[in-house]
């Protein structure tokens, strides 16, 4: 998996960067106000998530943790793929999305390209409760919770899972009720039990 990249701009592409990496060049999908910060030469770092399909690899590039973080997350909602979850997130940044989400602002998340209504009404269902933000900047997820399932995201992630199975896995612990944000290594545990179809 690779998560992130740094190295300086070899090319830019209306919809992409070129990043060197140890002597190779590494296409990036990037957002238009990411692009538009890049200088040919010039370092970046790029926090990525790969995108396996049978016949392409896709490197996305975020210049955020939190875009990568909830460009995995839209993915795990039914009808949203890695292209259309990229599009949502160049059109809104991280915060505008959680308070869309949060705000249940069907409205804002319409004007995004190839989001309907119905999409819309569903990433606020799926999502409101993991990922979004009131008005006065509270995520609806407790620190600890969030704490936990990105380390054990993490351990699946580095165990060989997808993003989607992680997702999945942290979804069904969280319905399973959290009594100890901070035994990280039970938690990760039960999420493989899940994986596993225990």
């Amino acid at each position: 998996m690779i998560s992130s990249l740094r190295g300086p701009v070899l090319e830019i592409r209306p919809d992409s960067l070129v990043i060197a990496v140890g002597g190779v060049g590494m296409m990036v999908m990037c957002a238009p106000d990411t692009i538009a910060q890049a200088r040919i030469g010039g370092e970046t770092t790029l926090f990525t998530s790969l995108v396996v399909r049978e016949d392409s690899l896709t490197l996305f590039g975020f210049a955020a943790a939190d875009s990568r973080e909830l460009f995995d997350v839209i993915q795990g909602v039914s009808g949203f793929g890695a292209k259309l979850a990229f599009t949502i997130l160049s059109s809104l940044s991280a915060d505008e999305l959680r308070i869309a989400i949060g705000t249940e602002d069907v409205a804002r998340l319409k004007q995004t390209p190839g989001v309907g209504a119905k999409g819309a009404q569903r990433l606020v269902l799926e999502l409101k409760d993991r990922i979004g933000i009131l008005p006065s900047g509270n995520k609806r997820t407790l620190p600890a919770q969030a704490h936990w399932q990105e380390q054990v995201e993490q351990g699946l992630l580095g165990l060989g899972w997808t993003n989607r199975d992680a997702q999945r896995a942290i979804s069904a612990v969280v319905d399973e009720g959290v009594t100890d944000p901070d035994a990280i290594s039970d938690l990760l545990r039960r999420a493989l039990q899940i994986l596993a179809g225990a």
